[in-house]
């Protein structure tokens, strides 16, 4: 098999030098290495590489320039992009990704994330390549055809771990990926000026999530953070297009999820208005309930904190363990170590 071409432009020698190393070590690889941006953009058009990772802020040329000058040249316009960017330049991805960036790796990143990421573009851009034709793009799908084309979008994006607690985007940031949790669990909120928050929702394994704002081209309406250590596939907005372009089934299966979510939060901000306490925290534990496996009885176990359900129901810690007793005492709920068991969500419906 023959070895892919990387280009490294990285004004940086340690980390020019260390991500070079890192590659050739694999043996899947041949490295060029570029000091600059100018150089960068000579050796790409010399080379034609299978893939660019490039730093942002560099002398000469920063790495727009470098991604503005390929993009005019045939040999280099589709050469997949990872951009290289420190922390402090995260609100410039915004630019980065419209500009056509494929991804980008926030430094420090360790060996498996930047090799996933190149693995991951690089299949994407192979499966690219052997669909020459785009298809007819029937309008009728089966669920297992749904299921296995979505899938291999999955397979192709990069995997990235989110620890516990740890931000996966925030309100107002423009939309780069459509997120796919592989494990773990996500909750997206929303944060007042007094410090308060108030879920919009949670997503676990096998949820597609943050497709709201990439489908309404806007900014997020919310953050989003990873309830417990967590593996999210990363979508970019590019391949998710071209897949709802090409296949109209599954662009109907998003649009009756966007809906969905749209009404349940409509419906959401209602009870917040005229439900009472005793009701909003009865349906944040039916929530919850509902996106866990019933277990040998028919009921449920909830590993939720008072903290969560005080988010999910738009009311204070204290108010919730005192309801949260009130629940125990009537037999709704029961406690199971540091879980809460609920027998019957019918139950739990007949709140008022």
């Amino acid at each position: 098999m023959r070895k892919k071409n990387i280009l490294i432009i990285e004004d940086n020698f340690e980390i020019r030098e260390g991500t070079s190393e890192i590659l050739e070590l694999t043996g899947y690889y041949n490295v060029l290495t570029a000091e600059n941006g100018r150089v960068g953009v000579e050796m790409a058009l010399e080379n034609t590489p299978d893939l660019i990772l490039c730093d942002i802020m560099m002398p000469e040329l920063d790495g727009y320039g470098v991604l503005y000058m390929l993009s005019k040249h045939e040999q280099t316009a589709t050469i997949p992009f990872i951009f290289l960017t420190a922390k402090s330049e995260r609100i410039d991805m915004r630019k980065a990704m419209e500009m056509g960036a494929d991804d980008y790796l926030t430094k420090p990143f360790d060996d498996v994330e930047l090799l996933n990421a190149i693995e991951s573009r690089l299949k994407k851009r192979g499966q690219m390549v052997a669909k020459s034709s785009v298809g007819s793009g029937e309008s009728h799908l089966s669920d297992e055809e749904q299921h296995l084309m979505l899938k291999e979008l999955i397979d192709s994006s990069r995997i990235k771990e989110f620890k516990k607690k740890q931000l996966v985007f925030e309100l107002k940031d423009n939309p780069i990926f459509v997120y796919y949790i592989i494990i773990g669990k996500v909750r997206s909120f929303l944060s007042y000026s007094d410090g308060r928050e108030l879920s919009t929702d949670i997503y676990v394994r096998h949820d597609f999530f943050g497709y709201e704002a990439v489908l309404l081209n806007e900014e997020y309406t919310d953050s989003a953070i990873a309830l417990e250590d967590s593996e999210i596939a990363l979508i970019p907005k590019d391949d998710f297009y071209e897949l709802l372009f090409r296949k109209p089934a599954i662009a109907g299966k998003f649009i009756k999820l966007l809906s969905g979510n749209l009404k349940e939060k409509e419906e959401k901000l209602l009870e917040l208005a005229y439900d009472s306490v005793r009701k909003r925290v009865a349906n944040a534990l039916i929530d919850v309930a509902e996106k866990t496996r019933p277990d040998e009885d028919g009921g449920h176990v909830l590993h939720v904190s008072r903290e969560e359900l005080a988010t999910l129901a738009g009311t204070a810690n204290e108010t919730i363990s005192r309801i949260l007793a009130d629940f125990k005492e009537a037999n709704l709920i029961k406690k199971k170590g540091n879980a809460i068991r609920i027998s019957s969500v019918n139950n739990l419906r007949q709140i008022r």
